[in-house]
């Protein structure tokens, strides 16, 4: 019989401390059989892998032309001593897990960096036998306290965001589920049901999961196909005559050459919620060079995504970019599916209900804000109708908050970290489980193509885009299915 640990009773103790009326329960309620499937892990290793992009991106008010990729391997054994190695990997994405007006990017990388190798001894010294997803409630709170050590020891001017420390700790807790999947020779999508999980949803996610699991919301089987989300970055050329330089390697250049290339139908635009007018003006250029190349091309559907980036100064700045934007371009304001993270991802600075006039027009979708059950509801409160489930964020958090979401009835979408490689399969594993997500996010292709070399071969499908959609159907690997 399992015992509950410190961790247990914090879970329900920092939900009740953080929002006063979310009543979720501890592991303690209840009493677990534990599985003969859980795994306690064996080994963790990782190593790096640096890239320069091949054209920069900006978003949040800064541009980003580098990444660096986090691999990581992870060694379980289950109770009757089975072995599986599983793999994650994640782009660390400091820009946008750590932004920081006081440190430069070595900074902010340099301390992820010193926090993976927190993580991977944290990990790796873990031999309860558990589901990954109660592996990973067990260790968190570990994590974010190596990250308040780390901040302290490297005298940073600024603590490391909880987000940064999801970022730094998701391809651990992919690694696991991946292993986990692989142990037992089926995909991580058909282990979240009764005969693998110990405990129902309601153990994380309150009394009125009870009796539910997350297999009720995550499909075990992908989608056979899913359009594909091109990014329109605030510094990319549009058409030929915004090219100052053309990069010359073969590939696209221009939105419309991207959409004859690869029969683009979903577009994400950034915008830098700064200048009305600009951000007014992109979203109608876009629509504009869209619409004659669609047309060419004799499509008649296609639809937009739009992203803040959190940089909207107010909701009036938003209400009046709808407004503007509706008068300027109708029919390319009707090809809206959702606006992404308008204001600051702070969501107790803001007001309750503060975004409700935005959503009556259009789900708002948080991302930033987004990084725990608790944060989820608080998100509600605020005015967001939509989630954006992130791989970069944690497995163990995209399947309980795709649960969540659901349930309430939120418009869900999966977005990407630009994420190449076995990190795109993640990302785009996720989205093809999730039933009510429409399409899947993958900026490496135009970014970063690579880190995708040797990758187009075995995936050809998710990596050689040619009608707008991805072949998810082939995404039924054991574990995460990418190795």
């Amino acid at each position: 019989m399992t015992h509950p640990t410190r961790r247990d009773f914090l879970g329900a103790a920092v939900a009740a401390s953080l929002l006063g009326r979310v009543d979720l329960p501890a592991r303690a309620a209840a009493v677990a059989v534990p599985r003969p499937t859980d795994v306690g892990v064996e080994d963790v290793a990782f190593d790096y892998e640096d890239y320069r992009y091949r054209t920069p991106i900006k978003f949040g008010g800064t541009v980003v032309d580098r990444a660096t990729i986090l691999n990581v391997t992870c060694v379980v054994r289950t109770r009757d001593g089975r072995v599986a190695k599983g793999f994650g990997s994640m782009p660390l994405g400091n820009v946008w897990s750590f932004p920081s007006k006081a440190l430069p990017y070595d900074a902010t990388l340099g301390a992820m960096k010193a926090l993976a190798e927190r993580i991977r001894t944290i990990t790796a010294a873990h031999r309860e036998a558990a589901h990954p997803i109660d592996v990973n409630r067990d260790l968190e709170p570990d994590y974010f306290k190596a990250a308040e050590e780390v901040a302290r020891e490297r005298g940073l001017a600024e603590p490391i965001p909880r987000l940064c420390s999801q970022v730094v700790a998701s391809p651990f807790d992919a690694a696991i589920h991946d292993a986990f999947g692989k142990v037992h020779g089926r995909s991580s999508y058909q282990t979240y049901g009764p005969d693998f999980m110990v405990q129902d949803l309601s153990a994380y996610l309150g009394p009125e999961f009870r009796g539910e699991y997350a297999s009720r919301y995550v499909s075990e089987r992908p989608k056979a196909r899913m359009p594909m989300y091109h990014l329109v970055g605030a510094v990319d050329p549009i058409v030929d005559a915004d090219v100052v330089k053309r990069v010359g390697d073969g590939l696209p250049e221009t939105l419309p050459e991207w959409i004859e290339r690869d029969g683009l139908t979903n577009l994400k635009i950034k915008l830098n919620g700064e200048d009305l007018a600009w951000d007014v003006d992109r979203v109608a250029r876009v629509d504009r060079a869209a619409a004659e190349t669609q047309a060419r091309r004799g499509v008649k559907s296609w639809v937009y995504s739009l992203d803040f980036n959190e940089k909207a100064p107010n909701v009036a700045y938003v209400l009046e970019f709808i407004r503007l934007l509706k008068a300027k371009t109708p029919d390319g304001f009707g090809r809206i599916q959702y606006i992404e993270q308008p204001t600051a991802r702070n969501l107790l600075a803001s007001q309750p209900h503060a975004l409700d006039e935005a959503s009556k027009v259009l789900p708002v979708v948080a991302d930033e804000s987004l990084t725990d059950y608790e944060s989820l509801l608080l998100a509600r409160d605020r005015g967001y109708t939509g989630a954006a489930l992130k791989a970069c964020k944690g497995q163990s958090h995209a399947v309980l908050l795709a649960a969540a979401a659901q349930k309430f009835g939120m418009f869900l979408c999966v977005q990407d970290l630009t994420c190449p490689g076995a990190s795109l399969i993640h990302s785009a594993g996720l989205s093809a489980h999730i039933p009510s997500v429409r399409a899947i996010e993958a900026n490496a292709r135009q970014y970063m193509p690579a880190a995708n070399k040797g990758w187009e071969d075995r995936f050809p499908g998710i990596f050689r885009v040619k009608d707008g959609t991805m072949e998810t159907a082939v995404l039924t690997g054991p574990g995460l299915g990418a190795v």
